[in-house]
This record gives structure tokens, sequence and C-alpha cells, in this order.
């Protein structure tokens, strides 16, 4: 089995599919299958789980805590602050909401989740003021452009970020001009999200799209799994697909199976071009 990981810079290594929780908490009824569809994807070594104090205004993190209660070692866990809370004793408040929420003591990876009322330079020093409490294990972004991060590597400390989360999927390759690349560069991890486009809502066509299809019929497998392996076949990229179900888990973690022939990557390109010029980095 040619299992795909992808390596921080502090030498972890992790499964190139982890497990996204966008839209999860915001029905109590669904709580149950969305717990259990997270315990489901640890089981099978997806072991990494994304979460926001954004979602579902914190109850996305409850149901997290739900999932990990018991079995906190077995998982990497990545929450997001929001810009207006990303600096200063804000921000110390808003960990600390996160971390109650998730009933753990820290946190492995905490990202900003985009730019916007703290300076970046503000941004490093809570990331930091975080470490040393024992509250984050580590830092990174999310949403931020090429320009984004050349500022970010001018801040002192900055150079310490760990990943850029970015919306990424086979329909959506502006970060392949220039953000992609430098990430490469520095050894730094991107994490996809919306590798699915939101199981195609963002890109009428792409989960149809015939070479998408053919493709899947080839491996035996489903067109999202293709997008998935398609995301994950870059170096150092990591996607964090939502799963709201166990057999929905199932098949993402099959897709870590799947490797693409020099012929089939060729048709995908052909299908889905990258843009030969910078565009605006897609956000959702």
């Amino acid at each position: 089995m040619n299992e795909k990981t992808v390596t921080f810079a502090d030498r972890i290594t992790l499964p190139a599919i982890g497990q996204g929780t966008w839209y999860m908490g915001e029905n109590a009824g669904q709580r149950q299958s969305e717990v259990a569809a997270l315990r489901a994807g640890i089981d099978l070594g997806l072991t990494l789980i994304d979460t926001a104090e954004m979602y579902a205004d914190g109850k996305a993190e409850e149901v997290v805590g739900e999932a990990i209660k018991g079995r906190r070692e077995n998982v990497f866990l990545v929450s997001k602050v929001y810009p207006w809370n990303a600096g200063g004793k804000k921000g110390i408040a808003a960990c600390e909401a996160s971390l109650r929420r998730l009933g753990t003591d820290h946190i492995d990876l905490y990202l900003l989740h985009w730019r916007g009322n703290y300076g970046l330079d503000e941004t490093v020093e809570l990331m930091q003021a975080l470490q040393q409490q024992g509250k984050i294990g580590r830092w990174g972004v999310s949403n931020l452009d090429y320009d984004d991060m050349q500022e970010l590597w001018g801040v002192e400390g900055g150079p310490a970020c760990a990943t850029n989360q970015v919306l990424y999927h086979l329909a959506s390759r502006g970060i392949e001009y220039d953000l992609l690349p430098w990430c490469q560069q520095q050894s730094m991890p991107v994490m996809a999200y919306c590798p699915l486009a939101q199981a195609g809502r963002l890109r009428s066509g792409l989960m149809n799209h015939p070479a998408v299809n053919d493709i899947a019929r080839q491996h035996n497998a489903s067109a999202a799994q293709v997008l998935l392996a398609w995301v994950i076949h870059h170096q150092g990229v990591m996607a964090i697909p939502k799963a709201s179900s166990i057999e929905h888990v199932k098949e993402n973690a099959s897709a870590l199976e799947i490797t693409f022939s020099a012929e089939e990557l060729a048709r995908l390109d052909a299908a889905f071009p990258a843009p030969g010029r910078k565009t605006a980095l897609d956000v959702v």
C-alpha cells in the first residue's frame, strides 16, 4: 500500500488526508453521527482533525471534543482563531475558550483563520506566548497569499509558521503559480481545504467531468476519491475533506492508496489547466 504522508518542519509526519469539520455542530440531531464519523476516521489513521472557533460558533469544537475524549494522544488537533481575536489578551482568551470546548489542555497546531484586525507581528507574538504557556504546540496561518507570506517572513519569528491552509482543488489551481512552489521550497506543508470543491458545488461539472470519471473507473474509485488523490499527489500537500458519515470517512481514507500514471495526470491537467499567471487566492 503506497500511503502518502506529509512531514512538518519539526519532523512530525501525518497521513496526507485529515478530517475537516466545517459545518459540523450546526444540527444537534446530527451530533452523534458526526462524532462517530470522526472516531471512525481516527481508527482508520486519519489522525489530523481540523476545526475552528468560527465553525458553528464553537459547536464544531465541542463535537471534536466529544470525538477525541479518551483518545487525545492519538490525535493531531488543529484549530483556528478569528482575525479579530488574533492578538494580545483577546487571543489568549480565544485560545482558552477553544481548549475548553475541545476538552484538552493543548492544541497541536493553531492557525490565524484569515488576515484582519491585528498586524502579523502582533499575531506572531500571540502565538509565541501561547507556545510558551504550553497551550499550543505550533502555529500557522490560513488564507494567506504569496505576498502575505513574504510579509510574514519579514516579521521576527514569522518563519516559524508551520503551515498555510488554503482553498485548493483540481478546478482551483491558482496557488501552483507562486504560493505552492514557495511553500515547498520552505518545506512547509500546505493544507488544502475544500479539496472536493464542496462536493463540486464550487465548480459545476467537476464531479461529473468525463476525465475525472474515466480515471475513477480505472481505479475502481469514486470521483471524490480521484479529486482527493489528485490534491495529495503534490509534494507537501495535505487535504482536509469534511466527512460527516462513517462511509465518507472510509472513502476518504482509501484515497491515500490511489497513485496516478503520468498519462492520467496529463488528462486531468488538460481538463482543468493551472493558470499561467498570478490569480487572486480563492477563498470560501
